[in-house]
């Protein structure tokens, strides 16, 4: 039998493996073990960890994560304290959670997935139990939200979580052409309307002269909301060569640690670094978590 039809195999009944148990299945010693495992690993058969066995990352089948939990003793007690609470709630809003917490989610990787949520023109984000659907996580939130918020607050979260908002049983989808539209509205108010449509991105522009007075490329740009919130990829000039960021925009007066923390988890989603333009200033809590929680964002002023 082949060497990786042996480790599967072992895998499939034991569970997640470190290297050194698979050197002893297959005779082998534990480099020859790892770089196999990492092969079945960038071929899409196996998963790897980000907790560890000691210093060793857990090699798994795809469908193995929930046995993951077995090895959860190995976590770090601030981090098995989060790991605790998120496994009882299922989901945790990061704005309410406690400083200790909220460090302790972006560090269990296996267990805690971040979602952004869109609540009116917020962006928040909450922290998923691993194994529970996206449905269940937006049922919760839901639930969650409509504790403090307003019913009619709450259908964004669905449209961002479970992709689109439900339909009322029996009730019929009609689609409304321009023309109705324009029938039904005054002169005046359709103009402006075609006004706000064409009308210059004043932000993106003084974001795009920074980028040119910095000799920053802009590969890649999405407008979140006009005048105020932007989305970019860009290339960052180095002494090594031009380096990738995600970098988010914001025309703020005051930049909280919630706006800190989404771009933070939108770098991790895209694993790049990030760089956060404002014109405004930190909140002082927000310049607490810069040094503590978000030392890899680099905040430059516009």
């Amino acid at each position: 039998m082949d060497n990786r039809e042996i480790i599967m195999q072992t895998i499939r009944m034991n569970g997640p493996v470190i290297p050194a148990q698979i050197a002893k299945v297959i005779g082998t010693d534990i480099m020859i073990a790892s770089a196999t495992l990492s092969e079945l690993v960038s071929n899409n058969i196996l998963k790897i960890s980000n907790i560890k066995f000691g210093s060793t990352p857990l090699y798994y089948l795809p469908g193995q994560e929930s046995r993951l939990q077995d090895f959860a003793k190995n976590l770090h007690e601030k981090d098995k304290k989060a790991y605790d609470l998120l496994m009882q709630k299922k989901i945790l809003r990061d704005k309410t959670a406690e400083p200790i917490v909220r460090v302790a989610l972006r560090s269990i990787k296996d267990f805690a997935v971040p979602l952004q949520v869109k609540i009116n023109d917020n962006v928040e984000i909450f922290w998923k139990w691993y194994l529970i659907t996206n449905e269940e996580a937006a049922r919760i939130i839901k639930e969650t939200v409509e504790f403090n918020k307003p019913k009619e607050d709450i259908k964004p979260v669905q449209e961002t979580i479970a992709g689109k908002e439900q339909e009322k049983p029996g009730e019929e989808r009609k689609e409304i052409k321009r023309e109705e539209l324009k029938e039904n509205l005054p002169e005046k108010e359709e103009k402006k309307k075609f006004v706000d449509k064409t009308a210059e991105d004043k932000f993106l522009n003084e974001v795009k002269r920074f980028f040119e007075k910095n000799s920053i490329k802009l590969i890649e740009e999405t407008i979140v909301k006009k005048n105020l919130d932007l989305d970019m990829i860009i290339d960052v000039p180095s002494a090594v060569g031009s380096l990738t960021y995600y970098c988010k925009a914001k025309n703020k007066k005051r930049i909280g640690d919630s706006d800190l923390s989404s771009a933070f988890v939108q770098g991790q989603l895209k694993k790049l670094p990030v760089l956060f333009l404002t014109k405004g200033d930190l909140t002082k809590k927000a310049k607490e978590m810069l040094s503590k929680e978000f030392k890899n964002i680099k905040i430059k002023k516009i």
